[in-house]
């Protein structure tokens, strides 16, 4: 602790050097805050196009205000929270998490003393599931638990953020098998040598929430879970399910570590707390759980078959929607080639479709070295269709382009910039 004592001579100021954390190279940087900034523009000149131009009652007005609330709500609002917060929001701990699009999360409302096998001895023996990661594996189970109707305890939860990390793992427990209702929590590593504030050193913190239905979020106004307001009963329920399996977990209780509050998540939902901050100490709970003749705790990996396809990471959600809008591009050109071959449309016609067709194949490998992480070739592709938005966008505001397949095409333009130069992508691509 600091003293400060009367001074016996006049004070000097004394500043220490501000050590700064290593950062991406600042071209990359400054290429990158660019792109993100056209490509908000970009999505905005496009949502209002297709605002004005669904105004007249028809059927493809209609489709046309589908496509913009799409636009709106999945591409427009999370672009322009992710510039703002990364402005105005501050990276340091405070006590909440951060959604992908830099928005305030869920609280942290736990902290945890012991080892990663004691949380996942402590956790399965309490009648926790881990939740998978978000892998091809996974991908396939919630497909197959749509089609089927049956149940997928080990659901992957959404990511949120603390310390610039997604979550390390996760435990959730379905309420009467519904997935619309489920209790679960995150936990993440604390970084080597950190304190919380007033210097209490743990290993963990968590954070609870219990999902009570699906609905409209009201800050992106996409579908999602809403969680329950009252966090602390989740923290409480979280603690005591643990103890009740294994009593001599001890816990104790920092009073007050933050000011109790009302607020939103990111996704609008309320959330309230008292502020209190407990800390489990599960340490010895995988020795424990060895001794009363249960299953060792597992690896978040360790259970799963060793496919080694399956098991890997999925690149973030934007890849795929871009390789599959490439696909149809693709097929498109390929059949109005082979109705050229056939005499059904003209020759310009015909090399419109080649152009795109060669347009697509190298989109193709641009998307597959971007995938690759080769970094270079995701900017190169961010060129590509800032240039392609720039000019599809003119040619739709001044005429010279109409119909819904132009602008189905400009929209797939400005989609590249956006998902290019969102943050899952960026990170992903300079690793």
């Amino acid at each position: 602790m600091k003293h400060y004592p009367v001074p016996d001579e006049p004070p000097v100021y004394i500043s220490k050097p501000v050590v700064v954390a290593d950062r991406p190279s600042f071209i990359y940087s400054l290429l990158d805050s660019v792109f993100a900034g056209i490509g908000l523009i970009l999505t905005f000149w496009f949502a209002g196009f297709l605002f004005l131009s669904g105004l007249e009652f028809n059927w493809t007005s209609i489709l046309l205000l589908i496509i913009f609330w799409l636009t709106l709500t999945y591409l427009a609002l999370p672009r322009l929270h992710q510039i703002f917060t990364t402005m105005y929001l501050p990276d340091y701990f405070m006590a909440r998490t951060k959604t992908g699009d830099g928005l305030l999360g869920d609280p942290i409302n736990l902290a945890v003393l012991g080892s990663e096998e004691d949380i996942h001895a402590a956790m399965r023996r309490a009648d926790w599931t881990q939740a998978d990661e978000i892998t091809l594996r996974s991908a396939l189970g919630i497909v197959r638990s749509s089609l089927t109707g049956k149940s997928y305890p080990e659901a992957p939860v959404s990511s949120l953020y603390l310390f610039g990390n997604k979550q390390d793992f996760a435990y959730q427990q379905e309420v009467d098998g519904n997935a619309s209702q489920r209790h679960h929590v995150r936990f993440w590593k604390v970084p080597e040598g950190w304190q919380l504030p007033g210097g209490e050193r743990v290993d963990w913190l968590a954070g609870g929430t219990y999902d009570k239905s699906v609905g409209v979020s009201t800050m992106t106004l996409q579908i999602t879970h809403k969680i329950d307001a009252d966090v602390d009963a989740e923290r409480d329920y979280i603690i005591d399910t643990v103890r009740y399996q294994d009593p001599q977990c001890e816990v104790r209780v920092i009073e007050q570590f933050s000011t109790s509050f009302y607020d939103r998540n990111g996704g609008g939902d309320a959330v309230q707390t008292d502020g209190d901050l407990p800390i489990l100490d599960v340490s010895g709970a995988a020795d424990r759980a060895v001794k009363a003749g249960l299953e060792p705790a597992r690896n978040s990996k360790e259970d799963l078959d060793q496919n080694d396809v399956l098991n890997q990471e999925l690149p973030p959600r934007q890849f795929a929607l871009v390789g599959a809008f490439l696909g149809i591009e693709a097929v498109i050109a390929v059949i109005a080639l082979l109705l050229g071959l056939a005499g059904q449309i003209n020759s310009e016609e015909m090399s419109t479709a080649g152009y795109a067709l060669t347009a697509s194949i190298i989109q193709a490998i641009l998307l597959f070295l971007a995938i690759r992480r080769f970094n270079w070739a995701r900017l190169l592709l961010l060129t590509l269709s800032t240039i392609a938005a720039i000019i599809g966008l003119i040619g739709l505001t001044i005429g010279e382009l109409s119909g819904i397949i132009a602008t189905i095409q400009v929209g797939f333009s400005v989609l590249l910039v956006l998902a290019f130069s969102a943050n899952s992508v960026r990170q992903w691509s300079s690793t």
